[in-house]
């Protein structure tokens, strides 16, 4: 696909390219070496000979080699010419790393206004300008440039994020890796010159290693092909959206910030619906939602079960539960009697069912099997079971994960605490079931199964 070489290129030329480690070039050369780039990287600078003990060429019409992806980083005023040095050798993909361009103003406009001519009358594919570019985990080709050593880079996973912003999707990296969630791509395209989010959308459809796609917006490119390739990409893939420059203030910051002319929210809102894209409001509900939809499979409604040890914590979640539309039905009897039958009278069967921090693990086993289980009364589960009990102990992880398999509905699981409770959610996730450190977390993951239920007519 015309798309591929951006993401899995065999040879690369790195325009700027110096080992002043101030630089941003030095940085993507360590980060690659760091990744074993298996590809050829060509550096290209007048001003040396070598660059990390590679041959450095003065100029791209200078190397002879075959180059698959053009990668610059020097100053805007130059990037038209170096274009047209592009152009001579045949090289059609560039990233362009470079500010300076929409985001600036007049002159910067007029700049940016050459490079989209160039593109289209010679067939050139760019990403960019003024973005961190490309991460391909499966290729281990990245030109992010910031140092692993500052921002920790995911393991291999199934989320693909697009983003206008870098400082975003440097953000997003962060925390997708310090929830132990795996990326495949990841794309900063900044003012959106050429490639934009439509096109990636495409690409990303027909990916087999993306199973979600995130994306963070300023502006669309094209709203009717926006539409059109989300709503086939959303049909086999889920897709989330961050969506910045709602108001006033944010659209004018979206306008020096990327260049972007962001037009009214209510537009995007409704189209957002239209193509099968689940909204979010901040940073941490979209990790939170990215993560649920990794792990659990949509609710065919929104009838919940609350299951905890803790009844606090269950009357909080029920709380949100109302607020978020989400129905906390009451315990029908058929559920209740034999609950009733096994647990002590103190016990609170009514839905939230606190089992009191008298309960151990197999309480929990024997809640789930009997309400969830062998019952088809709620859609889907949010547990809460609270760890500093002597009786709980970590086997509660494999029998709360037994039920959910055996259910075949999805569940979240909500647990507060310290040192030991990342312990116990690290168990959790590793049974692919999502854990939050909050009831409004957790609720709000659960809601995005449930719209996202809505939207496949579960």
């Amino acid at each position: 696909m015309y798309l591929d070489k951006f993401f899995n290129p065999q040879s690369i030329a790195i325009i700027g390219a110096t080992e002043d480690e101030q630089n941003i070039t030095s940085v993507i050369f360590n980060n690659l070496f760091e990744m074993d780039y298996k590809g050829t990287i060509t550096p290209v600078n007048p001003h040396h000979d070598k660059v990390f003990g590679l041959k450095c060429y003065p100029s791209i019409l200078d190397c002879k080699d075959n180059i698959d992806l053009s990668i610059i980083a020097i100053s805007s005023d130059h990037i038209p010419d170096v274009l047209k040095q592009h152009i001579k050798r045949g090289i059609k993909n560039v990233i362009i790393l470079s500010g300076g361009f929409a985001e600036t103003g007049n002159k910067g406009m007029v700049l940016e206004e050459e490079v989209k001519r160039l593109s289209r009358e010679n067939s050139i594919r760019i990403i960019g300008p003024n973005c961190i570019g490309v991460l391909d985990n499966y290729s281990n080709f990245s030109t992010f440039f910031l140092s692993w050593a500052k921002v920790k880079r995911p393991s291999k996973g199934h989320l693909s994020i697009l983003s206008q912003s870098g400082s975003y999707a440097i953000s997003m990296l962060d925390m997708l890796a310090l929830e132990g969630i795996g990326v495949t791509k990841f794309v900063s395209y900044g003012n959106r010159a050429d490639v934009g989010e439509s096109e990636l959308i495409e690409y990303l459809t027909r990916d087999d290693s993306t199973k979600v796609i995130g994306i963070y917006m300023e502006s669309v490119d094209d709203g009717r092909k926006f539409i059109r390739v989300s709503s086939r990409c959303s049909r086999d893939k889920h897709m989330v959206v961050l969506k910045v420059g709602r108001r006033d203030s944010g659209i004018n910051a979206a306008r020096s910030h990327t260049g972007a002319i962001a037009g009214r929210y209510e537009i995007y809102k409704a189209a957002f619906k239209k193509a099968g894209i689940l909204e979010v409001n901040n940073l941490e509900e979209f990790v939170d939602a990215c993560k649920v939809l990794l792990m659990q499979k949509p609710a065919r409604g929104n009838k919940i079960l609350v299951l905890t040890n803790g009844g606090g914590f269950g009357v909080a979640v029920s709380d949100v539960c109302s607020v978020m539309g989400l129905n906390i039905a009451q315990t029908p009897s058929m559920i209740k009697e034999p609950l009733s039958k096994y647990f002590p009278d103190f016990f609170i069967l009514n839905n939230p069912i606190d089992l009191t921090g008298s309960a151990g693990d197999e309480d929990f086993g024997f809640a789930l099997k009997t309400a969830f289980v062998d019952n088809d009364c709620y859609d889907a589960a949010i547990i809460i079971p609270l760890m500093p009990p002597p009786t709980m102990t970590e086997t509660v992880v494999d029998i709360i994960s037994q039920r959910a398999r055996e259910a075949g509905k999805p569940v979240v699981i909500c647990t507060i605490g310290g040192a030991y409770t990342k312990k116990i959610k690290e168990l959790f996730e590793s049974k692919d079931l999502p854990v939050y450190l909050s009831p409004e977390r957790a609720v709000k993951a659960m809601n995005i199964l449930v719209e996202r239920g809505q939207m496949d007519g579960c």
